[in-house]
């Protein structure tokens, strides 16, 4: 695979995603850039699959920047509900003016109680990473972290819905993990993994 230089582009405007990128790419030397930095819009993203949705992220910032880009498009699928609420995740924060995870947690867990699911509440996060280079070569990475809901939520560190989600083998949400603890389980951090792996010639 191709290699990237010493500048990559996040592509997106939330800081929780960009801080956890930082942290994952910073022992490769690689400086991670954001769409803010460069105060480029949000695509619109019109997909139904995390796929169709981080390529559409992917493509607008290497339009936009001539860079080499990385587009996550990542969400929880809770089996109870169906999968919901998957690729609107973040769509079930959102307030009209900004996103509100409180919100959406508490959605998410009254709608488990009204449907009357049975604990524990499985489901996972899931990550798919779109890495695209300036001259189109794309490549695609995915990732999982099995676990189950927990209410009332617990911990004050991560973002997300990570204070109700406990991955699987582990006693504690997210949200009470250490960063570098969460990262090395993660969705995010298992497609990553992946692609530094194909990075460094080894897949």
């Amino acid at each position: 695979m191709k290699p990237l230089g010493g500048t990559l582009l996040i592509a997106t405007h939330n800081a929780g995603k960009l801080e956890e990128f930082s942290a994952l790419f910073a022992p490769m030397g690689i400086e991670c850039r954001s769409n803010a930095d460069f105060d480029l819009p949000e695509p619109e993203e019109t997909e139904t699959t995390f796929l169709g949705n981080a390529r559409i992220k992917a493509r607008a910032a290497v339009a936009a920047t001539g860079l080499p880009a990385l587009a996550d498009d990542s969400g929880l699928e809770i089996d109870a509900l169906d999968g919901q609420p998957g690729v609107h995740t973040a769509d079930w924060a959102e307030t009209g003016q900004a996103r509100d995870f409180m919100r959406a947690m508490t959605r998410a867990h009254d709608a488990l109680v009204a449907k009357g699911a049975a604990r524990p509440w499985t489901g996972r996060f899931r990550a798919t990473l779109v890495l695209l280079w300036p001259d189109g070569t794309e490549a695609v990475f995915e990732g999982a972290a099995p676990g189950h809901l927990v209410w009332p939520i617990r911990g004050a560190t991560g973002h997300g819905y990570d204070p109700m989600f406990v991955p699987a083998g582990h006693d504690r949400t997210f949200a009470e993990m250490p960063l570098a603890e969460k990262n090395a389980i993660s969705h995010r951090s298992n497609a990553l993994t992946k692609l530094k792996a194909a990075l460094a010639g080894t897949t």
